[in-house]
C-alpha cells in the first residue's frame, strides 16, 4: 500500500536486544496526508530500514508500507511498517495533472462540425382514430 504526505514528527530512534540475543532498531514517524480532511498516520521502519531512510520533519514523501495486526493478552494491536520512502511529486496547489505549463502555447479548442439544418418532424399517428371504435382493441398492432 502507499500513502503520500508530509512528515510532521520524527520520534527518537529505539534499539535493543531481543530475547534471542539479536540487535534490533526502530525509527518512528508521523505523516500527515494532504487531503481536504488530513489524516495523521503513525508508522515505523524496523531493522536495517530504520537507518536506511533519514526522513526529516516537513519533508513530502510517498511511503510504501504493510499493515500488520497481532494479538497480545486478548487485545489486538495494529502497526504500519514502512518498507520504502521516496520524495513525493506533489502538484502545486491550484494545478492539476495534465494542465499546460505557464508560458506554453495555447491549446486550441476542438472544432465541432456544423449542425445539420432542422428537418420537419411528421406528426405521430393517431392510433385511436384508425378503427379502434367498437372492436374493443385499442392496441396499434
Amino acid at each position: 500500500m502507499e500513502v503520500t504526505g508530509k512528515i510532521i514528527l520524527k520520534l527518537p530512534l529505539q534499539s535493543g536486544v531481543s530475547k534471542s540475543g539479536n540487535n534490533w532498531s526502530k525509527q518512528e514517524y508521523v505523516l500527515e496526508t494532504q487531503e481536504n480532511f488530513p489524516k495523521k498516520v503513525h508508522f515505523d521502519f524496523f531493522g536495517d530500514r530504520a537507518n536506511q531512510y533519514d526522513l526529516q520533519e516537513g519533508q513530502m514523501v510517498k511511503l510504501s508500507f504493510d499493515i500488520e495486526s497481532r494479538e497480545y493478552n486478548g487485545r489486538w494491536y495494529t502497526s504500519i511498517r514502512g518498507w520504502k520512502a521516496e520524495p513525493a511529486d506533489v502538484p502545486t496547489p491550484g494545478t492539476y495533472a495534465g494542465a499546460p505549463e505557464v508560458g506554453s502555447a495555447p491549446v486550441a479548442a476542438p472544432v465541432q462540425p456544423a449542425a445539420a439544418p432542422a428537418q420537419p418532424v411528421a406528426p405521430a399517428p393517431d392510433f385511436m382514430a384508425q378503427g379502434g371504435e367498437g372492436n374493443g382493441d385499442d392496441l396499434p398492432f
